[in-house]
């Protein structure tokens, strides 16, 4: 008679392997993987923004994205303020907002973003004079980027403070590109609200090193682009060099190579379209011609792909 050892199991049958697969999917649910299966470097969201950003967004519930699309369409109504008021030195807060061809003010159910327009066909109530396009554009392109912004980051702790950097520098960009200039105004106070917000995050985070390095990369930025403006003497405005902290400072979080990408990014964006300009006969060698929104426009593209960027150069 044959009796089992102790200490030994009989060996897996067909039978067990099935009993065991039914346990474990009974255990975890019918939408998760086995343990056998499971990946050890898929934890959690995070892990998977670092390796690649754009597939963060798959994890990220759509209704959120949605809602941050929203919050963007009012935000961008706001916006629409600040760079009509700011620049003619006047204040954001009052008075109320008024038609500028009969100064009727606008009433609450015509003041909805991008709604009110389409329903008043772009005209005032009042006066019927038309009402400039610029506005709905900012408002929807402001949603758009919360949205792109909310997809890539999902919810993240810096994720607030990303939200305030990408409506701070489209502000200035546009008014850059109003104006010829980047008002004290909004940088200074903008630049300090976001510094509070990125240490709030890295509180709740808890990754200072890349706040460090943000800070640093900051500072570089500042100080080599202060350095070309006094070579090139008037060839940047100071107002440029005072922005590439503030970009510097959310660029180089994610990687001293993004940095890079985004300074050779401005630049040869800024070059592009001196070029068109002069080839055009629209501006002349002596024109000024802003640098604001081809640093901000690389700086966004250097977070959102800056380090595959690099990392493809590398292995080209």
């Amino acid at each position: 008679m044959r009796t089992a050892s102790v200490g030994r199991h009989p060996p897996a049958t067909k039978d067990h392997r099935r009993t065991d697969l039914r346990l474990q999917t009974e255990y975890f649910g019918p939408s998760d993987p086995p343990l056998e299966r499971q990946e050890p470097g898929a934890k959690n969201q995070r892990r998977v923004a670092q390796d690649d950003p754009v597939l963060a967004s798959c994890y990220f519930p759509p209704v959120l994205i949605v809602l941050a699309a929203v919050y963007g369409l009012a935000t961008g109504s706001f916006l629409n303020v600040i760079i009509y008021r700011v620049p003619a030195g006047r204040s954001v807060v009052r008075p109320r907002s008024a038609c500028p061809h009969c100064g009727s003010q606008i009433t609450a159910m015509d003041n909805i973003p991008l709604l009110s327009w389409i329903l008043l066909r772009g005209r005032c109530r009042r006066c019927h004079a038309p009402i400039s396009i610029r506005y709905p554009v900012v408002e929807l392109a402001t949603a758009g980027l919360f949205a792109a912004t909310t997809a890539i980051l999902g919810v993240d702790p810096m994720l607030p403070a990303h939200l305030w950097f990408v409506a701070l520098t489209f502000v200035l960009a546009i008014v850059d590109l109003d104006t010829k200039r980047l008002p004290n105004r909004i940088l200074y106070p903008g630049t300090v609200v976001a510094l509070v917000l990125l240490i709030g995050g890295t509180v709740f985070e808890g990754n200072w090193h890349d706040l460090g390095r943000g800070a640093l990369g900051g500072l570089a930025y500042f100080t080599g682009l202060y350095a070309l403006a006094v070579v090139a003497r008037g060839g940047f405005g100071f107002g440029d060099v005072k922005l590439a902290f503030l970009l510097g400072l959310f660029v180089t979080r994610v990687s001293w190579g993004a940095l890079g990408v985004a300074v050779v990014g401005a630049f040869f964006l800024g070059g592009m379209v001196g070029v068109a300009l002069l080839a055009t006969r629209r501006a002349g060698r002596k024109t000024a011609i802003p640098f604001g929104p081809a640093m901000v426009l690389a700086a966004w593209l250097a977070i959102a792909i800056g380090q595959r960027v690099v990392e493809w150069y590398l292995g080209f």
